[in-house]
């Protein structure tokens, strides 16, 4: 025994030392190695006894039910155990030992689900080191195996965080086998499976604890959102290709790398917060750009959508900010780049617009019409600077490219304004009608310097559709609300009268506003409708607010119907939308006196288009009075007065057998022969004003104001010293309608009273000329007190501010007085002229 206790104990451990003496002494050599085994540490000769002679028998239970009951009863002891299993494992790695690998992974594993105390803290480094060696090997089984041990410890919840440690290396790790490039597919799919599963591990770790947020830094989410992207694509070799692509079943879905990273994708959105969301969505911008992802769009659509559902509600404006950002950032890329990225904006904003949007609804109606003023100056650049020959081809490419853009433009503002509640909806219309380019005005805030004249139309036409998508569906209770000064005044300037397609849009976005009971439906398309009863229209009692709406505002309306019908380039879908027009204000906001503006219209109409002043063409003329019946026609079952309506019939009935080209069916949709002239015609193809006026003072209207025709009120639109520059053919309006000046200015006033609506050559105009001095000499040479001087203000504020037709009215009555009591031709017919 002597010589057993003199060997020194630092030979215990290389017992490989005495095999020079094993053939001269083999005793002494097997009782020193037995000696060496008996004296080592309980805990490696625990851990040693685990792995059996063959790693084919696998882990031996009975010795791991010892190790691990020696752990929980020694935790102080795991430090070493785990040093010591990490030291084991090494050694087998490099020794391509595989076997036995998995065997001390499975034991590790077993004694980290067994050991839940603060001392596992040393073993999890052990542990940790142990992971990163499998990850580092190259063999496939190894990299899953660690993976899966990793996914094991990251469900164990610590009682307390170790604040020291990081996962930098296992994020870098997990995100290159995201993106394995294996030569064979099935071994390639395992590997980046493994790497969603590590990332999705590394997440659950670290997300939970608000100390160690590392995982949120952006160096992290360049890495591990990317690679989840990346297998979100099903980026497939082309030889997988060939076949139509099997559904995955709900059994394999685990197995499926973009369902898998899809899912860890939601998962890491759903746990951003305030502070972290931005560095979990710019890496996405990043994948998108590196990749060309935005033309086709649908993988990018699809990312936001899974982005703006998987955070929170009140964040969603963050996200919405950054892909704003990104559209700046872009803005000199290709169209279809852009109209991608407007298109992602219009997905996001479809989701944000009926959560919570914060403070962002202005930034992105003013990014977006930004964008799309570059979009229309970029097209009017193409058009005017385009070079000649082939190179035309590019040009009109972008040019439709450009409109698609426009068009994404549009659509999303016009889908975002029609989620928005009410309060909010109508500012953005004020906000989108300050956009809008107004000749001679310099109410519009969008910068047109560079749009030149036909880049101004454009940029027009793109704003009215954008204020036309997002004016559908809006339902004010009042329309001054729907319809304020300041929105209706621009609405209806003279500017947005000079093409055709500028009139209908104006006339939609009328109708948006003022079709509060989704009449409008019903009267689409003009015709003449034999019972309007049967289109079962919805309608309420007129209100104060719209009365007075009516009483300021009707003369405007009134007009600008007027003039629309005496535009040269109509085509048939005006008249529809300015008989539409005419019928949702009988339905909306016509009370009597409205309702005899209206028919006062209607005859001014019939009376334009038979004298022709303006010298339309024939098919104009015949569209006029086409309108005019169906409006007549239907404003007469409307109030329901048998009389009007059987004056109405009778005409339409010798109409249609007589001059169809007058009724809107056979104008509108027949190739039907046109009159060369309207003078021959009978006078019973025309609505007769004192058959009108017969039949309604039967049913109780007052009528005396039919017999003073419907002339265009003017108000001044421009400053006197500044008017735009228009084109000759579009002149005419103006400088007929500019000759009226506002009552100040006034010299007189020229009305002409003609005796019946239908012209004829023996019409007599007796006038008199009666001047504001004439009128104030005869105030001021009575002797005036106190009353009589609020009497002359009085009527010198009339003069000033109520209607014309009112003053002409009042003052045809004051000369049918006179002219009963026998005064003779004192005031026949009043002049007054401007």
């Amino acid at each position: 025994m002597k010589d057993y206790v003199q060997v020194p104990a630092a030979e215990f451990e290389k017992p490989y030392e005495l095999t020079s003496t094993r053939e001269s002494t083999p005793f002494l050599w097997l009782r020193v190695c037995c000696c060496c085994s008996a004296l080592r540490p309980r805990y490696k000769r625990l851990v040693d006894n685990i792995f059996p002679e063959d790693p084919k028998d696998g882990l031996v239970k009975a010795d791991m039910e010892k190790l691990t009951f020696y752990a929980v009863s020694a935790p102080e002891k795991l430090d070493r155990i785990g040093s010591y299993l990490a030291e084991r494992l090494s050694r087998d790695v490099v020794r391509h030992r595989s076997g036995y690998v998995l065997i001390a992974m499975e034991a590790l594993d077993q004694l980290l689900m067994a050991c839940h105390s603060q001392s596992i803290k040393p073993f999890v480094e052990s542990f940790l080191h142990m992971v990163a060696k499998l990850l580092e090997s190259g063999e496939p089984k190894l990299q899953v195996l660690g993976t899966n041990s990793f996914v094991k410890f990251a469900n164990i919840e610590e009682d307390t965080p170790s604040y020291h440690r990081r996962y930098d290396f296992f994020v870098s790790r997990f995100s290159a086998m995201c993106h394995s490039c294996h030569s064979d597919p099935e071994i390639r799919t395992e590997i980046r499976i493994a790497g969603i599963r590590g990332i999705q591990g590394v997440v659950r770790k670290t997300v939970n604890d608000e100390l160690r947020a590392t995982i949120w830094e952006p160096q992290h989410m360049d890495k591990i959102v990317p690679s989840l992207l990346f297998n979100m694509q099903k980026i497939e070799e082309a030889d997988s290709r060939i076949g139509p692509p099997p559904s995955p079943s709900a059994a394999d879905k685990e197995e499926n790398p973009a369902a898998l990273a899809e899912n860890c994708f939601r998962e890491l959105l759903g746990r951003a917060t305030f502070g972290n969301m931005n560095n979990a969505v710019r890496p996405v911008f990043a994948h998108l750009d590196h990749h060309k992802l935005w033309d086709p769009n649908e993988f990018a659509a699809h990312c936001f959508k899974i982005i703006m559902y998987s955070i929170q509600a009140q964040y969603s404006h963050h996200v919405i900010q950054e892909i704003l950002g990104h559209l700046d950032a872009r803005k000199k890329d290709s169209p279809r780049v852009r109209a991608g990225i407007i298109q992602v904006l219009l997905e996001a904003v479809a989701i944000a617009a009926k959560g919570s949007i914060g403070p962002t609804v202005l930034e992105v109606f003013n990014t977006l019409l930004k964008h799309l003023r570059l979009s229309v100056e970029f097209e009017a650049n193409d058009l005017q600077g385009g070079p000649v020959g082939s190179a035309n081809l590019n040009t009109s490419a972008k040019d439709s490219d450009e409109k698609i853009v426009q068009n994404a433009i549009i659509q999303t503002i016009g889908f975002f304004g029609s989620n928005l509640p009410d309060y909010q909806r109508s500012e953005i219309m004020m906000f989108i009608m300050g956009k809008v380019p107004v000749f001679g005005t310099s109410t519009h805030t969008l910068d047109i310097s560079q749009l030149g004249d036909l880049g101004t139309r454009r940029i027009q036409i793109m704003l009215l559709r954008s204020l036309l998508m997002v004016t559908s569906g809006y339902k004010a209770k009042t329309i001054v609300t729907a319809l304020p000064g300041s929105f209706l005044d621009p609405l209806l300037s003279p500017s947005l009268m000079e093409d055709y397609e500028l009139r209908q849009l104006v006339l939609e976005v009328m109708h948006n506003l003022m079709d509060r009971h989704d009449n409008r439906a019903k009267l689409r398309g003009i015709r003449i409708i034999p019972d309007v009863a049967d289109l079962k229209i919805k309608r309420e009692k007129i209100c104060r607010q719209d009365t007075s709406f009516m009483k300021k505002n009707g003369q405007q309306l009134y007009r600008h119907i007027y003039l629309g019908c005496k535009e040269e380039d109509n085509v048939q879908k005006n008249y529809e939308l300015l008989y539409t027009s005419l019928a949702l204000i009988t339905i909306e906001l016509a009370n009597e006196e409205v309702v005899i503006d209206l028919i006062r219209l209607a005859i001014a109409l019939q009376d334009s288009a038979i004298i022709n002043e303006d010298n339309l063409p024939m098919f104009h003329r015949c569209g006029t009075l086409a309108l005019v019946a169906a409006y007549l026609n239907f404003v007469s079952q409307m109030i329901a007065v048998p009389a009007l309506c059987q004056h109405v019939s009778k005409v339409i009935e010798i109409r249609t057998m007589e001059a169809p080209y007058f009724l809107p069916e056979h104008i509108f949709r027949d190739k039907c022969m046109l009159p060369k002239s309207l003078e021959k015609h009978d006078k019973n193809l025309y609505f007769l004003t004192n058959k009108i006026a017969e039949s309604l003072g039967g049913s109780g209207y007052s009528v005396e104001r039919l017999s003073v025709p419907y002339v265009p009120q003017v108000t001044a639109l421009f400053p006197s010293d500044k008017k735009p520059h228009k084109p000759r053919h579009k002149r005419k309006d103006e400088d007929r309608l500019s000759r009226r000046k506002s009552i100040v200015d006034t010299v007189s006033i020229q009305v002409d009273i003609l005796p019946n609506s239908i012209p004829s050559d023996d019409v007599v105009s007796n006038t008199e000329e009666i001047t504001f001095e004439a009128l104030k000499k005869a105030i001021d040479t009575s002797g005036m007190e106190e009353q009589e001087k609020e009497k002359r203000r009085l009527v010198i504020e009339k003069f000033q501010k109520a209607p014309f037709e009112e003053i002409a009215a009042q003052c045809e009555s004051k000369v049918s007085e006179q002219l009963a009591k026998g005064v003779g031709w004192g005031l026949p017919f009043v002049t007054f002229s401007w």
